[in-house]
């Protein structure tokens, strides 16, 4: 499977591909094999090859994104990415699957999960089933710090509607023995996605995207507090959020 960002920005520029590589210092079949195969060179050599296109290198091989290794003392800290966008949505899907005791999720909308993965409320069936419990609260798209954070994002009233959004994803899941739904109006300092003892936390910045800010993965240890931190934080959002009818 070819290459088709990096083909596009050399036939823009003019690039051959015995011009590249002699800018990033490999031989030709090298960057033929870029293009053509989709092989990803070293980071290096990459970093090379997009300062001469003048292109991202990120946008040219996204694989070379990677999470950072824990470097800080928690150990609880399994990794850290830079941005959601980063993570593909195999990775919440994964750890909401695997959970055998409990799945908890605190957003606002977070409507990419349904988007990219349709087979969302399924899961979450087949996890109930098991004997998980699932609580999912979203956004009230009616409350002042929901429209709040849509003026922060720049969003605008975008931000209320995808709230309603989500709602409407999840509401096939009401009745179902096992799954709570519940609205909650407060202000979401962090997106949490809770499968039991792992939760992927989505850090909320200041005039940010969430799909733009970090992503820290933890583990509960049993010799930190981190993780549990955000659980009691789940658990008081839950308490104060209002149950969705038919819930």
């Amino acid at each position: 499977m070819p290459n088709g960002r990096l083909k596009s920005v050399m036939a823009s520029g003019g690039w051959t591909c015995a011009a590249l590589a002699a800018k990033a210092g490999v031989d030709t079949k090298s960057v033929e094999r870029w293009a053509n195969q989709n092989r990803t060179p070293r980071l290096g050599t990459a970093r090379l090859a997009a300062e001469a296109l003048g292109e991202d290198m990120f946008a040219l091989w996204p694989s070379l994104r990677q999470p950072r290794a824990a470097r800080a003392t928690s150990p609880e800290l399994v990794a850290l990415h830079e941005q959601r966008a980063d993570l593909p949505v195999s990775v919440f899907v994964d750890l909401l699957g695997k959970a055998a005791e409990r799945i908890d999720v605190l957003v606002y909308a977070a409507v990419f999960l349904h988007e990219t993965y349709p087979r969302l409320n399924d899961l979450l069936r087949e996890r109930a089933a098991d004997g998980c419990a699932v609580r999912i609260a979203l956004g009230d798209a009616d409350s002042e710090n929901v429209r709040q954070r849509g003026e922060e994002e720049k969003f605008g009233h975008g931000i209320e509607s995808r709230c309603r959004l989500a709602l409407m994803h999840y509401r096939p899941l009401l009745g179902t023995p096992g799954i709570e739904i519940r609205t909650h109006g407060t202000t979401l300092y962090n997106s949490l996605y809770r499968a039991d003892d792992q939760v992927l936390v989505n850090a909320h910045i200041w005039g940010v995207n969430a799909f733009g800010a970090p992503v820290w993965h933890l583990r509960r240890t049993g010799t930190g507090t981190l993780f549990d931190t955000y659980a009691a934080s789940f658990d008081a959002v839950w308490e104060a959020a209002r149950p969705v009818e038919g819930s």
